[in-house]
């Protein structure tokens, strides 16, 4: 049985489906370049195809989190995952001493990889995903 989400966790929901999608229209127009800091240089990919690859995914990501609420426990993890995911691009930017974002310094690029654990249990907090987690076994 599906249990409901609260208020606050509705709500933390659909704030962080609009934001993954906000997020990945960024990746594909305005904020291009800036998300382009955040490939690492050690990947063997073009940094302009990681950056609208992913950012499609945001798209996908946050239009899921808003629209599939009967899914949300399987969106969840997969948002979460998502958010590990890109976090080594998120070390890269500090290692690599990339400014992106008014992350112009290794103080505040260092500060912004504490952020990343706060989106991944947000994911699962606000889908109720680590609460409904037995209904991943569940037959649909």
């Amino acid at each position: 049985m599906t249990r409901q989400l609260s208020n606050p966790r509705h709500a933390a929901r659909l704030a962080l489906g609009a934001f993954l999608a906000y997020a990945g229209i960024g990746h594909l127009s305005f904020a291009r370049e800036e998300f382009q800091a955040q490939v690492p240089a050690s990947l063997p990919l073009d940094p302009d195809l990681v950056v609208i690859v992913s950012g499609m995914a945001e798209v996908g990501l946050g239009v899921s989190l808003l629209a599939l609420l009967k899914k949300r426990v399987h969106v969840g993890w997969i948002v979460a995952l998502f958010f590990v995911a890109v976090f080594p691009g998120n070390i890269a930017q500090l290692l690599e001493h990339r400014d992106a974002f008014g992350l112009d310094t290794d103080g505040k690029r260092l500060a912004r990889l504490f952020f990343q654990p706060v989106l991944i249990a947000l994911a699962l907090w606000a889908t109720g995903a680590w609460r409904d987690r037995d209904q991943l076994r569940a037959k649909s």
